[in-house]
């Protein structure tokens, strides 16, 4: 029963997730945002709303544990096994925003949580220097997308095109804003079968909710990550690619978790293992990916497959380890 509504619960926030990024990108186009800019912020968000689903529940069920787990399990999915699978397919060139705002960023959010979790606790106020950090970010972005070049514009405005006249409709505006709120209901909906399976399941199997959440639960709420990088890799706009992926790992550590923190009805526990294992392999493979991805600017296909058979390996022993 316990798999019953982990399946359940992973198959809402794969759809909710989908509804939100679609019609939220449409929305925000009829609305008349720059089309990177919606890549940068609408699809990076949409696609970490499970784990933000997935956390809040968690933090007002006691198992704040598992929310902890599932960032940084998500965290090491994003960076090792999907960006390595896309670079793998197809190596994969970075661009200058990248290089000197996303990867220092990146690094900075990780290094930030290592500090606030290394007591073990991470306090309810936490969670504001947390989305300050991400507010930081996003003012940053929309001051270097001012500068980007014709080229990754054109980019983005090609996955994000801005639709024709005779839609600029109030009847298209109140469809789309339904079905971005029918998004975010399956999404809620969805987080709670998750939440209830896993802790079920870890109780089950006798293993802790950190475990279940940095795997089958971190896997799981990142198939939005995986479909939209695989799809865009396929079609040629790696720059979609790398920047969801990267948006999406900064996101989970300020403001999923932040926003995270603050529903919180006290602090959350955080056991040795991830104080002392996960979060500081996490924070490590954060800070190594910079000089990789930076040699060349570019990861290549052999960079790409080392991750994948990184993450390999950190789940092994995780399953070895831990069970």
């Amino acid at each position: 029963m316990p798999l019953l509504w982990i399946v359940l619960g992973l198959a809402a926030l794969v759809l909710g997730a989908e509804l939100v990024v679609r019609y939220g990108a449409r929305l925000a186009r009829q609305l008349g945002l720059p089309p990177i800019l919606i890549g940068l912020t609408v699809v990076s968000i949409g696609t970490s709303l499970p784990e933000l689903a997935v956390g809040i529940d968690a933090a007002n069920n006691n198992v704040g544990s598992l929310a902890v787990g599932n960032i940084a399990g998500t965290n090491m999915v994003n960076l090792l096994l999907i960006l390595g699978l896309s670079a793998a397919i197809r190596a994969l060139p970075l661009t200058l925003q990248t290089i000197r705002l996303d990867l220092p960023m990146m690094g900075g959010a990780a290094y930030l949580l290592l500090i606030f979790g290394i007591d073990g606790a991470l306090e309810v106020w936490e969670g504001i220097p947390l989305v300050v950090f991400a507010l930081v970010y996003m003012v940053l972005l929309v001051r270097w997308t001012r500068r980007e070049s014709a080229l990754v514009l054109a980019e983005f405005a090609a996955e994000y095109p801005t639709p024709p006249r005779r839609e600029h409709k109030f009847g298209t505006i109140a469809i789309q804003s339904l079905l971005l709120v029918v998004g975010l209901v399956v999404i809620v909906v969805g987080a709670d079968w998750l939440v209830d399976g896993a802790v079920e399941l870890a109780q089950a199997l006798g293993v802790s909710d950190a475990l279940i959440g940095l795997t089958i639960v971190a896997i799981g709420t990142s198939a939005p990550e995986l479909t939209t990088t695989i799809i865009s890799t396929i079609r040629g706009d790696r720059d979609i690619a790398i920047g969801n992926l990267i948006g999406s790992s900064i996101f989970n550590l300020t403001i999923i978790l932040g926003v995270t923190l603050l529903f919180s009805p006290g602090a959350i526990l955080i056991g040795p293992q991830l104080v002392y294992v996960d979060l500081p392999l996490m924070a490590a493979v954060s800070f190594l990916c910079a000089p990789l991805m930076t040699s060349g600017r570019m990861l290549s296909r052999r960079e790409g497959f080392g991750f994948v058979v990184t993450y390999i390996a950190y789940l092994t022993y995780l399953i070895v380890a831990r069970t």
